[in-house]
């Protein structure tokens, strides 16, 4: 068993209904287009507790700009590796490279490109991570990031045409990667957040509100499973990997 985290940063769900190949996918996942993030719907903080399984008033981190912890809670890395499983990470935005601690990855690739997302540092982002897979020393825990959603909303506002070009490139980057996967992995695909005009941070549900796929053996085809959270990846991640979750950690395991 392997698992393959994809997070497309700043994908509404409504951005993404209309797409074939969701609907597609939706025939053979569990998933919601009505799972929620945290507050505040921020890039990093959502990160944080994506990886970490509490709200940000626990881990600390609530703008961009990483708080280190003052009571340490483990990540989902820390968590595999003390049960002998390994993590690679493969992203185009500095910042998430505090997501787990010195030493938990097996492998990281970093698209620096010089400018935050785009079209181009999204591809070579997925290229490494096919490339990686792909190879005999893949880790058990694949996490694949794109910024491309993200910019082009801040660029150009959320739901513009600009905004779902990005959707739908990314729905392309997707599609081509989980296509080459071999029979053992499960897949996530989610957000960290949504957004609204140009922005996003606030509880209104155009920032709240993400999008949730999971494939794989363990999950049910078509199932819808309303109203989840952001908080309950990693659990659902340390389950499928035969790994404890973490004793803070304040989400639940979707299998």
């Amino acid at each position: 068993m392997k698992v393959l985290l994809i997070l497309i940063d700043g994908m509404r769900p409504d951005a993404i209904a209309d797409i074939e190949a969701v609907k597609k996918l939706m025939k053979k996942s569990s998933y919601s287009l009505e799972a929620r993030t945290v507050f505040p719907s921020v890039t990093l903080p959502c990160h944080m507790s994506l990886f970490h399984s509490v709200v940000p008033g626990r881990h600390g981190t609530t703008t961009n700009i990483y708080t280190p912890q003052v009571r340490p809670v483990n990540g989902i890395c820390e968590q595999l590796k003390a049960a002998g499983k390994t993590s690679s990470m493969f992203y185009d935005w500095e910042e998430l490279r505090d997501l787990s601690r010195p030493g938990m990855m097996k492998n990281t690739f970093f698209a620096d490109l010089h400018c935050y997302g785009g079209k181009v540092s999204g591809e070579k982002v997925f290229e490494n991570s096919k490339r990686h897979i792909l190879s005999d020393e893949a880790a058990d825990f694949n996490f694949t990031y794109s910024g491309w959603v993200d910019s082009a909303g801040h660029g150009s506002g959320w739901m513009s045409d600009e905004y779902l070009r990005a959707v739908n490139g990314s729905w392309d980057l997707i599609d081509e990667l989980i296509d080459c996967l071999p029979e053992e992995y499960t897949v996530i695909i989610t957000a960290d957040h949504g957004g609204h005009d140009w922005i996003h941070g606030t509880e209104m549900p155009e920032d709240m509100l993400i999008p949730l796929f999971c494939f794989g053996k363990d999950f049910k085809p078509g199932k819808n499973m309303g109203d989840v959270s952001i908080l309950d990846v990693a659990p659902t991640i340390a389950k499928l990997l035969g790994a404890a979750p973490a004793e803070e950690w304040q989400g639940k395991s979707l299998i």
